[in-house]
């Protein structure tokens, strides 16, 4: 499967996830692709931790001075309000966005998540992913399933610095969905073609397998 198709694959399934009326911050990298596959029958309110709300399409020429948190360049929808940083992250750990969709480098079977630093490499800063994984309602992990080398993203324990604990609600990849609780990871949903043995060969955390269990949405 080609990276840019498990993208896709990745970012049209969490937009079904997204209900009408929800504030929803998309992460860098990855969860910006969720907006193009937002549902028609829904309105949903898109929050940039760079300081607005109502992010969307761009519709005409590119504006130099409007750009999402990841600094591609962005458009806004009519009502879309401008503020600083500081009303930003208020609403964020005001607890006012209802779902926020991250990438990551490592999630375990606790809900930990790593996504922010690889020890040795630079980095731009943190970002806004520790006061994300803590503020908003419910935390999607939006990546592809192994890393680039092949090896697992999703472990029995993250060995990454973390972003914060016990916070994911749901992983989705390109092979299936999980959701994490008191019981850890549970299976709910897997790629159209995938054995169960195939994904277990691919996460090195141990997971349940959900009674309804269905193929991928």
């Amino acid at each position: 499967m080609k990276s840019l198709d498990a993208k896709a694959i990745i970012a049209r399934r969490v937009a079904l996830e997204l209900r009408d009326g929800d504030v929803v911050n998309l992460g860098i990298g990855l969860p910006t692709l969720v907006a193009n596959y937002l549902p028609q029958e829904i309105s949903v309110v898109l929050h940039s931790e760079n300081g607005f709300v109502g992010l969307g399409p761009i519709d005409g020429s590119i504006h130099p001075n409007l750009v999402n948190a990841g600094g591609q360049p962005a458009g806004a929808i009519p009502g879309a309000v401008m503020f600083d940083s500081a009303m930003s992250f208020a609403l964020i750990r005001g607890g006012h966005v209802d779902v926020t969709v991250l990438g990551g480098l490592q999630v375990d079977n606790e809900g930990n998540l790593a996504n922010w630093m690889v020890p040795g490499k630079m980095i731009p800063g943190m970002g806004g992913a520790m006061d994300l994984v803590v503020g908003a309602k419910k935390v999607i992990i939006a990546m592809e399933h192994c890393a680039k080398d092949g090896s697992a993203k999703i472990l029995d324990k993250c060995t990454l610095p973390l972003t914060g604990k016990a916070v994911v609600t749901m992983i989705v990849t390109e092979l299936g969905v999980f959701t994490i609780g008191k019981d850890g990871l549970i299976l709910e949903e897997i790629a159209e073609g995938v054995s169960i043995a195939a994904l277990r060969d691919k996460t090195q955390a141990s997971f349940n397998v959900s009674r309804d269990i269905q193929t991928m949405k």
